[in-house]
C-alpha cells in the first residue's frame, strides 16, 4: 500500500468495518468537520491521494472504498445507489459521525447524492462533481449519435459495461492497458493518470470479482433511474456545490443538481478533464475548502 500522508506528514489511517452486510476498507486523515470523499469508476480511495493532504488540516477526511472497489468486499449484489448510500451512512455511524459533509466525483458524485437524499438530516453539505445521474442524462450521453461521438464526452462505455459477461471476458488480463487508455482519453492532461494510479486500479479490478463488481454498478442503471426520479420529488435541503471540468461534463453538473436541490452553486475548473482530483488537485481542494469551511 502507498505511503500517503496528511498535511502534517503523518500517514493516513487505514481501517475496515462491516456495515450494512458488507466489509468496507477506508482511510481517515486529519481533524475537524467530518468530510466523506467518494471515488468513481474504476477507482478507489487512492483517487483522492493528492487532495487529502490539502484538506486534512481543516477536516476529518473519510475516504472509503465503495463496495466492490479497492480493498472492500465484492458481494454478489447491492450495487445500486440506494444500497451504497446505506453503506456509507452506516460507516459514518460506525465511525461516530452523526452529521457530515460529503463530496464525490463521477459515480462517487451519484453515490454522494444518494447519501444526501437518503439522509438529508445528516448531510450538511454536498459537492457533486462531473457526473450525470441515471434518469437525468446518463443514458442520453451514452447514445450512438453524431453529437455524442464528436464531443469530448461520449459515454460509450455505459452500454458496454451494462452487458453481462462480455466486458469481463474482453478486459480480463488487460486491466492495465484498458483502464489506462480509457481514463487518459477522458482527461485534458493524460499525464495526470500516472502509473501508480493505473497499477492500483488494475490490481483491484484484477482481483477475484473485481471487474464484475465494477460493471454491476452499470447493470443497476434501471434500478437507479427509479431511485433518482423518486428522490428528485423531494429537493435536497442542504447547500450543493456542483463542479465541472472545462473539457468533459462541465456545466451539465449544475443542471443535474438544479433538478434535485434548491440551493445550487457551480464552479468550473479550467484546463481539466474528467479526473479533477488527479489533474487539478490544488484547485479542487481550494474550491472544496471554501465551500465546506462554514458548516451549518
Amino acid at each position: 500500500m502507498f505511503d500517503i500522508t496528511d498535511h502534517a506528514g503523518d500517514p493516513v489511517t487505514h481501517g475496515r468495518a462491516t456495515v450494512n452486510g458488507v466489509r468496507l476498507h477506508y482511510v481517515t486523515a486529519g481533524s475537524g468537520t467530518p468530510l466523506v470523499l467518494l471515488h468513481g469508476v474504476p477507482k478507489s480511495w487512492y483517487y483522492w491521494h493528492r487532495v487529502i493532504p490539502l484538506l486534512s488540516e481543516r477536516f476529518t477526511v473519510v475516504a472509503p472504498d465503495v463496495r466492490g472497489f479497492g480493498d472492500s468486499a465484492r458481494p454478489e449484489d447491492g450495487y445500486d445507489m440506494g444500497t451504497i448510500a446505506r453503506d456509507i451512512g452506516a460507516l459514518m455511524t460506525e465511525l461516530g459521525h452523526e452529521r457530515f459533509a460529503i463530496a464525490g466525483e463521477d459515480w462517487g458524485a451519484a453515490f454522494a447524492y444518494a447519501v444526501a437524499a437518503t439522509y438529508p438530516e445528516r448531510v450538511t453539505k454536498l459537492s457533486f462533481a462531473e457526473m450525470l445521474l441515471p434518469g437525468f442524462g446518463l443514458e442520453d450521453w451514452s447514445a450512438l449519435t453524431a453529437d455524442n461521438v464528436f464531443s469530448d464526452h461520449f459515454l460509450w462505455h455505459v452500454g458496454f459495461f451494462h452487458v453481462r459477461d462480455f466486458p469481463e471476458m474482453l478486459i480480463s488480463g488487460r486491466e492495465e492497458q484498458f483502464w489506462s487508455t480509457w481514463m487518459k482519453n477522458e482527461t485534458y492532461n493524460p499525464a495526470a493518470i500516472t502509473e501508480d494510479c493505473v497499477r492500483e486500479w488494475a490490481r483491484c479490478s484484477a482481483a477475484p470479482g473485481g471487474l464484475r463488481a465494477i460493471f454491476e454498478v452499470y447493470r443497476a442503471t434501471f434500478t437507479n433511474i427509479e431511485l433518482d426520479t423518486g428522490w428528485a420529488r423531494t429537493p435536497l435541503p442542504m447547500p450543493v456545490l456542483t463542479i465541472g471540468s472545462s473539457h468533459f461534463i462541465g456545466e451539465e453538473s449544475r443542471r443535474q443538481m438544479e433538478r434535485t436541490a434548491t440551493d445550487v452553486r457551480y464552479v468550473e475548473i479550467a484546463e481539466c478533464g474528467h479526473s479533477l482530483a488527479l489533474e487539478r488537485p490544488a484547485e479542487l481542494a481550494r474550491v472544496l475548502r471554501e465551500f465546506f469551511a462554514d458548516q451549518p
